[in-house]
């Protein structure tokens, strides 16, 4: 699993300082990734919602459900 910590900058913060603060995020990589690429997935969870990524795209679209949506498609997802 990768650990690394994500920092993101609040969108209420201004290159002249002020209030600003940060948030941190810990990315988990799929147990189905391999070191060799393949279908590689990363979730991040904050208490209000799911991050979840392409580990081969990191820095592309990301997308974000809430806790109890992502518990739902683990439900299904675990019935196949």
């Amino acid at each position: 699993m990768s650990a690394a910590l994500q920092w993101y900058k609040s969108s209420f913060s201004s290159d002249q300082g002020g209030q600003c603060l940060e948030v941190a995020v810990t990315w988990f990589k799929s147990s189905y990734s391999s070191e060799q690429g393949g279908a590689c997935l990363e979730v991040a969870a904050s208490p209000h919602t799911i991050h979840i990524r392409d580990s081969k795209h990191t820095d592309g679209p990301a997308l974000t459900v809430t806790p109890d949506s992502w518990a739902s498609f683990l439900a299904l997802a675990g019935r196949r």
